[in-house]
């Protein structure tokens, strides 16, 4: 059996592909890249996996491990022989390998965000990880900033460069992408800067990580700030580091002696290619002939052929003709809801709910036996 020389894994996101190449006898990151995939990942993934041979022509396939990890790594890993390894595994394995005293992450991607705090226990002696993802809209992620950017025309590096800490802010919605883009438009209107726009914008997305994915825990220090928005955009790291600092005030958090609570929040080194170098480190630990590299031929025909002689196989729909569907709606329609009615002094006992969300408020009146009555 050939030596294993490199080990490569290769982060398929929603916006970006990340590739790294590592040693397994030093650990030493030995090559590292990303590209935007254009919503063409299996594309990308092939053009990665061919540069890297190229990088490295005295290598064999045999020679070669890779791990694949990400929202669209699943479903074309096999074609290569890579192993999936899952995105939250990998990012934590990566953070505990180069920060041992890791107590949070916080990894802002394009199409999602991820929150995740470690806590000690006692009994065990590890570290237990408390993950939560927004991976079902993309408010709050990168893809808001990114379509917000291209409408007020910022080049990559003036979006870098943009700033929060001392910039007037205002009410940006942050739960909602279109919300959001709706605000700014206002806000345009009105002749307001770009600087306090953005500014706004970034308050708007660390508000809405910090509300939802943080499920009432308090981050712990050390934070990990991964990503691309957070490793590139001054802004973002700004208003996290504004953020959580106030949170660890208003808690009065037990923190470590240092000068400036600040500095406990950090932008680390390749902060892009956590989960890739995690998928690694995943491989590093498990059997050598785990993720056994067969070379991007099946990937390459999968891309040229293999998609469209799929879908030609694909299953009928559910239905074959306008009949077909108004027998299926006869069929499973609901009972059609008819509201109690009350006369003038009649006295209820029962239960108000009310609802009253961003567009439109809800009312029910519920009795004791959970029927709903208006």
């Amino acid at each position: 059996m050939k030596e294993i020389k490199i080990y490569v894994g290769l982060d398929v996101g929603s916006t970006t592909v990340k590739a790294v190449v590592i040693d397994p006898k030093t650990n030493q990151l030995l090559w590292k890249d990303y590209r935007r995939h254009e919503t063409k990942q299996p594309e990308e993934v092939l053009a990665f996996l061919q540069r890297i041979e190229s990088e490295f022509p005295g290598i064999s396939k045999e020679e070669m491990r890779v791990f694949f990890t990400g929202s669209g790594a699943m479903s074309i890993a096999h074609l290569v022989g890579a192993k999936f390894v899952q995105e939250v595994t990998a990012v934590c394995l990566a953070a505990e390998k180069l920060y041992p005293d890791v107590g949070s992450i916080i990894d802002l991607g394009g199409q999602d965000s991820k929150i995740i705090i470690f806590k000690d226990n006692p009994r065990t002696g590890k570290k237990t990880k408390i993950p939560s993802m927004n991976d079902k809209c993309a408010g709050g992620t990168g893809a808001v900033i990114d379509k917000i950017n291209a409408k007020l025309g910022l080049t990559p590096e003036e979006l870098g460069h943009q700033g929060y800490d001392g910039i007037k802010l205002h009410h940006v919605a942050g739960k909602c992408g279109v919300f959001a883009e709706t605000d700014i438009n206002s806000l345009q209107k009105q002749g307001i800067q770009t600087s306090e726009m953005m500014a706004s914008l970034f308050e708007a997305i660390i508000i809405q990580n910090l509300t939802v994915l943080t499920r009432g825990h308090t981050l712990r220090p050390l934070v990990l700030l991964l990503g691309g928005p957070n490793n590139y955009i001054r802004g973002i790291q700004e208003a996290w580091r504004h953020h959580i600092t106030q949170i660890w005030e208003k808690r009065d958090y037990p923190l470590p002696p240092v000068d400036d609570p600040k500095s406990l929040i950090i932008t680390p080194e390749n902060a892009l290619y956590f989960a890739a170098i995690g998928a690694v480190e995943f491989g590093l630990e498990e059997e050598e002939d785990l993720g056994k590299y067969i070379g991007w031929e099946q990937l390459d025909y999968y891309i040229r052929e293999g998609r469209l002689q799929a879908r030609a196989g694909a299953d009928p729909g559910l239905v074959n003709s306008p009949e077909e569907l108004s027998a299926f709606t006869k069929k499973y329609a609901p009972k059609p809801f008819i509201p109690s009615v009350f006369e003038k002094g009649d006295t209820l006992r029962g239960f108000i709910g009310l609802d009253v969300g961003s567009t439109s408020t809800k009312a029910a009146l519920l009795n004791h036996e959970k029927e709903v009555l208006i």
